[in-house]
């Protein structure tokens, strides 16, 4: 996901209130947990009876879709990279389905921008034009490939004027599977001595509902399998689609965020049920309480915490934190990157669009709001911000 993302989707009834009481729990864990040494912050955790997203360091730094300021995203070459640069959790996982059934990790069902598929001729008959949440969409999609197929692809960087370094990857790593990534995780929490959270997201799951590919079941399923579906385990479940969240609140015990894109943009489910609420609708007293009725939290775009002007400027923070807190919401916004053309104009250098601004005092101002986490395609700069803000 990223600031002009929009997958939204429906809205079904509100559940239960024990996730309202979970993201309250959590919530209060986290002011007390801000500022203290990793020892002390295991400590917390333990006295509070609790364990789940009471381990992770406030402000948590999520890797987006990886390391992607580093490598091409959603490979494993990018979740490795995130875990040696530190990041508290890997988004890993944008899941898509194949043909077949399986779940891969792609950020978006067209994989025109992000492999190599438009270099094999066996796949040029493949290359279509969908309709995807409204929108008429030109390339090769995951549903129309088996996973055997998929595999024969390899990654490549997806905004190579912003990254042309990432290029040097172009090739080196396929598709991951949710499947793989889970055994992955294992692995990783072995050799690293310390659990490692993912942060996978549900794409699109109206659009993949209506064509029989429901992306929730398998989901659950795979998560069942590998004893991953409680409310502490090590594993966030996210989605644009409100009624996505809901689903897997019938299916499964783990955290669950409500994406939200800009204000004046709707959820696709809100869409495709004639739901006239946009996302200013849900960020309202009432519809944040609505969303506590079965998520733990959510993940807006950083522009709905501190909006911009005309000009890409800072204007004054929106009272978004403080409302959701009140409801008991924790909130990962997204998505911050170090180079110019995503940072407001007043922290770029220079015009370069593959140059570093000045990204570290945006940080600042971000987590000056009392947010509980941000994504970021740069984690050891996040840290390094995050260290400023904490010792500060």
């Amino acid at each position: 996901m990223n600031t002009h993302d929009s997958d939204g989707r429906t809205q079904v009834n509100g559940t239960t209130g024990r996730r309202a009481l979970l993201g309250a729990a959590v919530l209060g864990a986290g002011g007390a947990v801000l500022g203290l040494p990793g020892a002390a912050r295991a400590a917390e955790a333990r006295q509070s009876g609790h364990g789940g997203l009471h381990s992770l360091p406030k402000p948590t730094i999520i890797g987006h879709r990886g390391s992607s300021g580093y490598r091409p995203e959603h490979t494993f070459g990018s979740y490795n990279l995130a875990l040696d640069l530190g990041a508290d959790v890997v988004e890993a996982g944008d899941l898509v389905p194949t043909k077949d059934g399986h779940l891969v990790c792609r950020h978006e069902p067209e994989i025109g921008g992000t492999t190599n598929v438009a270099d094999h001729p066996e796949f040029a008959d493949r290359k279509t034009t969908k309709t995807l949440d409204g929108v008429p969409t030109t390339g090769w999609f995951t549903e129309d490939f088996t996973l055997a197929e998929l595999k024969t692809l390899r990654a490549i960087e997806r905004i190579p004027a912003n990254r042309p370094h990432n290029t040097l990857y172009n090739g080196r790593w396929e598709i991951p599977t949710f499947e793989e990534v889970l055994k992955w995780q294992d692995e990783q929490t072995r050799k690293r001595g310390k659990q490692v959270w993912i942060y996978p997201e549900t794409k699109h799951p109206t659009y993949f509902r209506r064509l029989g590919l429901g992306l929730e079941e398998r989901v659950a399923k795979l998560l069942r399998k590998y004893g991953k579906d409680k409310r502490n385990s090590p594993v966030i479940l996210q989605s644009f689609e409100p009624s996505s969240i809901q689903r897997l609140n019938t299916l499964l015990d783990n955290p669950l965020v409500v994406l939200l894109s800009a204000a004046t943009t709707q959820p696709y489910d809100f869409v495709a049920t004639g739901d006239p609420r946009t996302v200013a609708d849900l960020i309202t007293p009432k519809g944040l309480r609505e969303i506590a009725g079965y998520a733990q939290g959510i993940g807006p775009t950083v522009d709905l915490i501190i909006p911009k002007d005309a000009g890409g400027n800072f204007t004054t923070p929106s009272t978004l934190v403080a409302d959701a807190h009140k409801v008991g919401l924790v909130l990962h916004p997204y998505t911050m990157r170090n180079e110019n053309p995503f940072l407001p104009p007043a922290y770029r250098n220079g015009t370069a669009p593959d140059a570093y601004g000045n990204v570290f005092p945006v940080f600042q101002k971000y987590f000056e709001t009392g947010i509980d986490g941000v994504f970021t395609d740069n984690a050891d700069t996040a840290l390094l911000a995050r260290a400023d803000f904490v010792n500060g």
